[in-house]
């Protein structure tokens, strides 16, 4: 199936690892101009190799931390500068947090807002303008299965994650007459820099392969996810294949959430 992504521009956040960077490889073979930010330089580094040496196509790499309001300007400055008018953006950044009620305290909660939910918010506001310049766009937010159906012990993030789909919904209601699709997928046990850290704390002395078969063992379908399987739903959701398809949450989990 061609996704009709040739030539798109793509901004990524969080693309130096993970879904993000899989997202960044999934999009530049399928023909896009892709940026990937992030705020480590070495690691952003890494990662434009990789794909460099996979596809024969460069990615610009952008330094910045999206939770300095700041510095977003600049980075959506430099994406339209050097590779045109973006018109995908994957606001993935975020890390798991996950503590009871009473031990999360103000600046933990003002933390998780403004990496998994203001910046989105913001790097979308910068975004938009371009979007509705060049006759329309995507909007994909990463967001977890926990913003469905959080459970104990889950915040800040389940109450982050719940703000993105309410955001996600709201934004594709305000931006639909403009050709904007805005939509989310909501990760579950999907291979990552995170997961794979937990998965050495769970099973000290476990190789990560044995830790990820005893992680996956519970889902339905009986295994860990790789990111490249989470990569290619969010690289369809950004696509004209997805033209019609906007306002919705894809849970991307092995089928372990109990909610749709």
């Amino acid at each position: 199936m061609d996704l009709g992504l040739q030539g798109r521009v793509a901004l990524i956040t969080g693309g130096s690892e993970g879904i993000g960077r899989a997202t960044a490889l999934v999009l530049t073979r399928e023909g896009a101009r892709v940026a990937i930010c992030s705020r480590r330089p070495d690691v952003l580094g890494e990662a434009a190799n990789e794909i460099r040496a996979a596809t024969g196509v460069s990615v610009l790499t952008v330094s910045a931390d999206v939770t300095v309001a700041e510095d977003l300007g600049g980075v959506v400055q430099r994406v339209a500068q050097e590779l045109g008018a973006p018109t995908i953006l994957v606001n993935n950044a975020g890390t798991s947090a996950a503590r009871a009620f009473e031990a999360v305290d103000d600046d933990a909660w003002a933390y998780d807002m403004d990496l998994k939910f203001n910046a989105a918010v913001r790097l979308s506001r910068l975004v938009v303008p371009h979007m509705r310049a060049a006759g329309g766009g995507s909007i994909v937010n990463v967001t977890a299965i926990g913003g469905k159906h959080p459970g104990a012990g889950s915040m800040p993030t389940s109450v982050s994650r719940a703000a993105g789909l309410a955001l996600t919904k709201a934004m594709s209601k305000d931006l639909g007459k403009d050709r904007i699709r805005v939509n989310a997928v909501c990760i579950g046990l999907v291979k990552s820099a995170q997961i794979e850290r937990a998965a050495r704390n769970r099973f000290p002395g476990a190789s990560v392969d044995e830790a990820y078969l005893q992680m996956g063992a519970g889902a339905p379908l009986a295994r860990v996810g790789e990111s490249v399987e989470a990569a290619n739903v969010i690289a369809f959701l950004a696509s004209e294949a997805a033209g019609y398809v906007t306002g919705v949450a894809v849970n991307i989990d092995g089928g372990m959430s109990s909610s749709l």
